[in-house]
């Protein structure tokens, strides 16, 4: 158990929730999309959002400023906080555009809300789970996913649900976080994604009356 535990930390990881999104949505939206621009789309998602945060990690632990990837202190969370921020609006103005990806759009701009959130919050010494703030947006991006197109992913969204339990789980064993801390994490992630779908939902129907 404390290795399955051990493991979720990592594969559940808050760097990996966004190139997960994306790829979910090119997977299962109901729309074609060219395959050499569904890889290029991944492709750019998951430099910008993985691997140049991680370069940039090991960048702050070699200058002192970070002791570990799960950034245990409060004080070292605020430069990755603020840099991945830069590094999402990168994703909003260059990879993707809201005429042709509206759902993914939204749920970068949902993930964009969150982590500002987390950044301001650790300016007041309040730390919530970065983990948790990651997997419960996942949760509700693709639960309102399945909604706006009526899909019926029950197993994924059962998944999600049960990936939640793991991951909070995990970091209560760990003791990275307290429970207010995982509370305070999962409306961090929550809430921005349900504004978004919100949003999202709204536009369809505008959309409709319109074309009506």
């Amino acid at each position: 158990m404390k290795i399955l535990l051990r493991l979720s930390s990592y594969i559940l990881h808050p760097l990996w929730m966004p190139f997960f999104g994306s790829l979910f949505y090119f997977l299962l939206i109901p729309r074609y999309f060219p395959e050499e621009i569904v890889k290029a789309k991944l492709m750019a998602i998951a430099i910008i959002t993985v691997f140049i945060p991680v370069v940039f990690y090991f960048l702050l632990k070699n200058l002192g400023k970070a002791e570990s990837v799960f950034l245990e202190k409060v004080e070292e969370r605020r430069w990755p906080l603020f840099f991945f921020s830069l590094l999402v609006l990168m994703v909003l103005h260059q990879i993707l555009n809201y005429y042709n990806y509206p759902g993914l759009y939204y749920y970068f701009a949902g993930i964009l809300i969150s982590t500002l959130l987390a950044y301001v919050l650790s300016w007041f010494k309040l730390k919530a789970s970065l983990h948790m703030m990651g997997i419960t947006g996942l949760l509700m991006f693709v639960t309102g996913f399945c909604i706006y197109f009526q899909l019926y992913y029950i197993y994924s969204v059962a998944f999600l649900i049960v990936a939640c339990g793991l991951t909070a789980s995990s970091r209560l064993y760990f003791k990275a976080h307290t429970s207010s801390e995982l509370w305070l994490g999962s409306l961090l992630g929550l809430a921005p994604q349900l504004l978004m779908f919100k949003l999202w939902f709204t536009e369809y129907k505008m959309l409709d009356l319109f074309l009506r």
